[in-house]
């Protein structure tokens, strides 16, 4: 079914509102999740809905925690995040690096005991939004293999970098250290989709493009095969480091995801005698443009191209596409 945005805004902001959330938290949570769905990220717009609200019910997010300030330098903070609701502070932590890197060139703010994020990429895009750099970074629970191993005991710890562009157009990237994100997976079996590609292992350990079955099977492929899980490894590393928090190993063990260690940097470019961006992004990102495609009819882009596509199709459009089965699962909260 077809959702208007105005609308899913208002049904969002009303059950976080039901579970006691300040009303301009409430707000803000519900503009999250519009906005993911709005640009095309379903699985981590109103797909993912039903589970965080799911985890506040049974307590494993706290609506009233609020992050804590337990370290500071004129360009380092980290916070104690005390299991509170994930997107709010990833999101109120990348307003912050901004605000330390206008003075001093970067910020960094690393998130300790924080929850699921959301989709990551949003906040490299609010920093490029505002003419920043943006890079973030978040560990998960163990939910990949390390490349050769059956059982997981990595994360599919998404990476994400915002490079700003005057037109609007800006350069998003948000990787996942697996070649499709759980959320990924989860969308294209609702949609009744096969993977383009294979995209994990079932259970007799045969290399699929079914993502119910790598579902099942928890055994995601790690992108790039051994590169991804070096970098998934590398990633939860400095995550941990940074934020003194928990690991990718500590997070297993707990019952479900939360926890997780969070970090995000934001870069001032006009503080770095950088001066000349705009037209070192253009021209890399046009001759990129210019390849010759595999397909005539499909042209080549970059990282967060589409994102802006779909947003302003589904603006034209009036409406988001949402499965019914999950809509008629999040008007059930209300």
């Amino acid at each position: 079914m077809k959702i208007e945005y105005g609308k899913m805004v208002e049904v969002f902001e009303r059950i976080f509102t039901s579970r006691g959330l300040e009303a301009s938290d409430a707000s803000l949570a519900a503009k999250i999740f519009a906005d993911n769905s709005l640009f095309g990220v379903i699985s981590h717009g109103a797909n993912r809905f039903p589970r965080v609200i799911d985890y506040i019910d049974k307590g494993d997010i706290d609506v009233k925690a609020k992050a804590e300030t337990i370290f500071a330098t004129p360009v380092f903070e980290r916070w104690d995040c005390h299991r509170g609701l994930g997107f709010l502070n990833a999101q109120k932590g990348m307003a912050r690096a901004m605000e330390l890197s206008s003075s001093n060139g970067i910020g960094i703010i690393a998130l300790k005991n924080n929850n699921h994020w959301m989709r990551g990429g949003s906040y490299a895009q609010a920093a490029a939004e505002r003419g920043f750099i943006g890079i973030c970074w978040s560990n998960t629970t163990a939910n990949m293999p390390a490349w050769g191993a059956t059982d997981s005991r990595i994360g599919n710890n998404p990476l994400c970098i915002g490079i700003p562009r005057k037109n609007g157009d800006h350069f998003i990237l948000d990787l996942a250290m697996s070649q499709y994100s759980y959320g990924k997976l989860e969308s294209m079996r609702l949609a009744g989709k096969k993977l383009p590609y294979p995209g994990g292992f079932d259970d007799e350990g045969n290399l699929t493009d079914d993502p119910g079955s790598i579902e099942k099977s928890r055994r995601v492929l790690p992108f790039g095969y051994w590169k991804g899980s070096g970098l998934s490894i590398a990633l939860d590393l400095l995550a941990s480091i940074l934020t003194l928090g928990n690991s990718v190993m500590d997070i297993g063990g707990f019952e479900n995801e939360v926890g997780l260690s969070q970090v995000l940097i934001a870069i001032n470019p006009e503080k770095f005698g950088i001066e000349d961006m705009e037209d070192i992004v253009s021209r890399n990102l046009e001759y990129i443009k210019d390849s010759s495609p595999v397909d005539p009819d499909r042209k080549v882009s970059y990282p967060g191209e589409g994102l802006y596509r779909t947003k302003k199709a589904n603006e034209e459009r009036g409406a988001i596409e949402v499965v019914d089965e999950v809509w008629n699962k999040i008007l059930s909260y209300l």
